[in-house]
């Protein structure tokens, strides 16, 4: 098969009839799509995703590209591989409508913390079409947990959006904050006091809110924010619902 082939075969289920081909086949290529998953994974875990290219990951595997792409269709097939590595390791609950708030909440802080283990990787999965089966499985559980809510479906398949596209976007400023902050000469941005004296000494005839709330304008430890933002969008869902 060639790649493109590959990566439809990969997002169909299992054929229970496959694999019964009783010929002899041989790998032609020593990499596995694992490795080229392991290995992207291990570049981004210490380097960032910024840093991961098709070329770099051959590189680490000591091949070149081309081997890469016996495997792999590009560098959007890869990311679709990686988020769905992620997925994989998501443990999902058995929909409770007495407990959906929590077990949507509990999800999202799951893909939250899997993001966080790799600075930046929750780019990969913006503007993403995805067909992986991992991810997939993750949306239909979120979906079912939503749906036992009470949640309309439309509002539901939305609210998943909105969801995964805050969860992202969390990760990834999180992960630019922390990057910056490693850097001796930016301690500064993550420097909560000095954020905190910046607000409090501005000129209070011009900025009167601010000076005067600038203590709930910089206030929030670890996800507060996060589980805030959350609580936000799950009570209008539960708004939402029909009487």
């Amino acid at each position: 098969m060639n790649p493109r082939e590959r990566r439809a075969a990969r997002h169909r289920p299992p054929n229970p009839e496959a694999g019964s081909d009783p010929r002899p086949r041989r790998r032609t290529v020593p990499i596995t799509v694992e490795q080229v998953v392991d290995t992207a994974l291990g570049l981004v875990a210490t380097e960032g995703y910024e840093a991961l290219t098709m070329r770099r990951v051959a590189g680490a595997l000591e091949t070149g590209p081309a081997s890469l792409y016996a495997h792999v269709v590009n560098k959007a097939d890869l990311d679709e591989l990686l988020i769905g590595r992620l997925c994989s390791e998501l443990v999902l609950p058995e929909p409770d409508p007495a407990a959906w708030r929590e077990q949507i909440r509990g999800v999202c802080a799951q893909i939250r913390d899997q993001y966080l283990k790799y600075p930046g990787i929750s780019r990969a999965a913006l503007a993403m079409a995805p067909t992986d089966l991992e991810i997939v499985r993750v949306s239909e559980g979120m979906l079912g947990i939503l749906l036992a809510g009470g949640v309309a479906p439309q509002s539901a398949a939305w609210a998943i959006d909105a969801l995964l596209l805050y969860v992202a976007a969390y990760t990834l400023e999180t992960s630019i904050a922390r990057r910056r902050s490693a850097h001796e000469d930016a301690e500064w941005v993550l420097d909560r006091d000095e954020l905190l004296r910046r607000f409090t000494d501005l000129p209070a005839e011009t900025f009167p809110h601010t000076t005067r709330h600038a203590a709930e304008l910089t206030a929030g430890e670890g996800h507060d924010r996060f589980d805030f933002t959350l609580g936000l969008m799950i009570d209008g869902l539960a708004h939402g619902r029909p009487g």
